[in-house]
């Protein structure tokens, strides 16, 4: 009886998933970093280490970022310096700037996939978000943001965006009337495929035919 409850549940789960896309979440940073993602969860990843999730077709607002400088009791309750999400290992909600984004939307119109690496919160380690099937371009922000981060968005481990400074509709786009700025233009010069600020769909935003698959790379 208690082979075939395992087997049923096995065969349940594997059922849910099957469809699911693969996410590949690599570290290659010379230090540890305590990657997240919503949905999924956290966990430390050392120098080399890969986490692997599976995300459920049709998920949207979907988010994967690296947190630095963290420290958590063995009940996953402590701190980050960038990125944290509420003190808690396993992340519930999205992290606090700054952080380097991948953002991605499963499934969607016509069946596409939606994906791009967002600066709108700020950056704190160069990202690569590509494609690992499907034919589709991969995109990278590897410019030095955080050396050469203007004086007033700088942050202890990062660089964060005007919004965040700010506050005001100029730079995040409350009233959902903004254009470029000056800032914006800094991130865009060294990250070209990245979101430069809430506006900057054109250029900033990829597809993929639904039911590709992904990697996600820190320092790549």
């Amino acid at each position: 009886m208690r082979t075939t409850i395992f087997f049923l549940l096995f065969l349940t789960l594997f059922c849910v998933n099957a469809d699911a896309a693969t996410f590949e979440i690599r570290n290659n940073c010379p230090f540890t970093v305590w990657a997240a993602a919503v949905p999924g969860g956290g966990r430390r990843l050392n120098r080399n280490e890969v986490w692997w999730l599976w995300v459920n077709p049709g998920t949207t607002a979907a988010r994967i970022w690296a947190r630095t400088n963290c420290n958590f009791d063995g009940s996953g309750r402590g701190r980050c310096q960038t990125g944290d999400c509420g003190g808690l290992l396993q992340c519930r909600g999205y992290g606090a700037p700054p952080n380097t984004l991948a953002e991605f939307a499963l499934n969607q119109w016509n069946n596409l996939d939606f994906f791009d690496i967002s600066l709108v919160d700020g950056f704190n380690v160069p990202m690569e978000f590509s494609p690992t099937s499907g034919g589709c371009r991969g995109i990278r922000c590897t410019g030095d943001i955080n050396g050469q981060c203007p004086n007033e968005l700088r942050a202890a481990g990062g660089c964060n965006n005007p919004c965040t400074v700010y506050r005001s509709d100029q730079y995040c786009c409350n009233s959902g009337n903004c254009g470029p700025t000056g800032y914006s233009r800094f991130f865009k010069d060294r990250c070209r495929d990245a979101y430069s600020y809430p506006k900057d769909d054109p250029s900033s935003t990829f597809t993929c035919p639904g039911g590709a698959n992904y990697k996600v790379v820190f320092c790549p």
